[in-house]
């Protein structure tokens, strides 16, 4: 039976599709993709408001197998140097500066020659790419190993999968961190028999080892660690403009990339079969374009998934908002005062993470249901003008502009610590601190001391930029979960039969969150409990899943 299309026009901006169980799932050019996505399908998407619904028919089992102080405090005079370069980059509002990166063993400052300016061949005689030092691949390849060890689901996808090549034919342009974890999705990708060339979503999210050994692996890699803003987009550029190469999958983080295909390369957007996004900013984006009737091709939108919501934002800043704290400032946090800025999914980890520590947590919101939520989790809701002047520790993690502004920087105590764990580094106004009465001081890496004229100084983490990705790194294992959801995705936006998804945004199906939980199970040694036919039938489920409608809030 053919498919149907039914729009609710009750419903402005709704687009529903309809698969009839009867349709052939075969339209699918992989056994893989149709047996997880058999059935039956009813999607809806809604640009403004990121809500959708999906729900999928069973699953083959060939998947299941796979403070309070006083208000004034004498600052303490420290002496200013005269004639002291300031530290500034460019500021940007793009997420050249927005985002940060895993923190890489070697440094960028080690060789002032711009990769640009190099001639390097790897040992097949390719100069397909732009590294800092192709050199280090041999270490950049044993971090990958390393990292594969933690991403067992992962590598178990690209073990089954491997054999039908899924991806055969994909030619994908990728733009997000290239870390060791990063480059195991890459490969993966590869494995199932994509192309890819690949950049970095942000100036410093480079492991420049990682990025060698990819280079070395015949991987078109174009990134290295403390880009200019102008080698950002030439990197960026490199992947997508080669003669006899043409993208037709995006594989983005943060919207950069599909921003400059769409107004640099109009033709080549509209050929591209299908878009994965992961960022907050990058989706809304997407959903900008396909409000205003811009966007011409299918987007997944993999950011609102349950695996990278519940996963990747909470329980990774969870462990690395410490690691990235303790790393760069020594800082201990018993007894000291933090404000949070959102009490999201990414707020909710930093919060259990510095409560657990005995920190002192205020949090600031805007959302009251989250600003109920942190009440009864125990913290103490306020806004940020009373706490400023006694707090030690500010954390933005709202995914706004000007969370905190000259006002609130002028006015908090000397030595108090400053960082984002939002995406973007326009949450903490950084600009208004590039004036000649103030004094910045590299005292390490990612890590400035910005002088007031009365010596108070303030301690300034990756220059307002995603704290965890440039001071330290985040866990393996999460990145899995992450990894895999973005694979999958690609796998269905490449093999789906013409007419399941239209020119708009989609919510990754239910079945396949489901699945990618499903593999990462194993290693905690868990064990599913079995729906009896009964109780399937009483529940009104289907006993391989999907076991919660899409407005299910976990």
């Amino acid at each position: 039976m053919p498919m149907k299309h039914q729009v609710e026009p009750h419903l402005e901006g709704v687009f529903l599709l309809e698969l009839d169980s009867s349709a052939p799932s075969g339209g699918c050019g992989s056994k893989l993709l149709s047996s997880l996505l058999a059935s039956t399908a009813r999607v809806v998407t809604h640009p403004s408001s990121l809500e959708a619904y999906s729900s999928w028919g069973a699953c083959d089992s060939f998947f299941w197998q796979i403070q309070f102080a006083d208000d004034m405090q004498e600052f303490t005079k420290f002496p200013t140097k005269t004639g002291r370069r300031s530290l500034s980059r460019s500021i940007s509002q793009s997420s050249t500066d927005s985002y940060s990166s895993a923190a890489s063993y070697t440094d960028s400052s080690d060789d002032e020659v711009s990769p640009r300016d190099k001639q390097q061949t790897n040992s097949k005689g390719s100069s397909n790419f732009c590294v800092k030092n192709i050199k280090q691949a041999e270490f950049g390849r044993r971090e990958i190993e390393i990292a594969e060890q933690d991403m067992s689901a992962l590598i178990s996808l690209r073990k089954r999968a491997q054999g039908e090549k899924p991806l055969a034919g994909a030619k994908i342009v990728g733009c997000t961190h290239i870390t060791a974890q990063t480059a195991v999705l890459i490969e993966t990708l590869c494995a199932l028999g994509a192309q890819c060339r690949w950049s970095a979503c942000n100036i410093y999210s480079t492991q420049n080892e990682v990025a060698a050994a990819l280079a070395e692996a015949g991987v078109a890699v174009f990134a290295w660690k403390g880009e200019s803003e102008d080698d950002f987009w030439w990197c960026i550029d490199r992947c997508v403009n080669m003669d006899g190469w043409q993208a037709n999958m995006i594989l983005d983080d943060g919207g950069d990339l599909t921003h400059w295909v769409y107004k640099k390369y109009p033709n080549v957007f509209k050929k591209i079969r299908g878009i994965v996004e992961e960022s907050v900013t990058g989706v809304h984006r997407l959903y900008q374009l396909s409000k205003a009737g811009k966007l011409c091709v299918p987007a997944m939108n993999v950011n609102d998934s349950v695996t990278k919501q519940k996963f990747d934002n909470l329980y990774c800043c969870r462990e690395s908002i410490l690691d990235g704290l303790k790393r760069t400032t020594d800082v201990m946090f018993g007894g000291k005062q933090v404000v949070v800025c959102g009490y999201g999914e990414v707020g909710k980890g930093c919060c259990a993470a510095l409560k657990a520590l005995g920190a002192i947590v205020y949090i600031t919101e805007i959302d009251p249901i989250c600003a109920l939520q942190a009440c009864m989790d125990g913290f103490r809701v306020v806004k940020l003008s009373e706490v400023i002047r006694q707090v030690d520790v500010v954390i933005t993690c709202t995914g706004n502009k000007n969370v905190v502004t000259r006002e609130h920087l002028d006015r908090m105590k000397n030595s108090c610590i400053v960082c984002n764990m939002g995406h973007s580094n326009t949450e903490i106004d950084v600009t208004s601190l590039r004036t000649p009465e103030l004094t910045w001081e590299r005292v390490r890496s990612q890590v400035d001391h910005v002088i007031w004229p009365d010596g108070k100084r303030v301690v300034l983490l990756a220059e307002g930029r995603l704290l965890n990705l440039s001071c330290s790194t985040v866990p393996t294992f999460v990145l899995s979960i992450t990894a895999t959801t973005q694979a999958l995705a690609l796998i269905e936006l490449y093999n789906a039969p013409e007419g399941r998804y239209k020119q708009d945004v989609y919510l990754l199906p239910k079945k396949m969150d489901e699945y990618v939980a499903s593999l990462h199970l194993p290693s905690f040694d868990a064990h599913l409990t079995e729906l009896t036919d009964d109780q399937a039938k009483y529940l009104g489920l289907n006993k391989n899943g999907p076991f919660k409608p899409n407005y299910y809030r976990y």
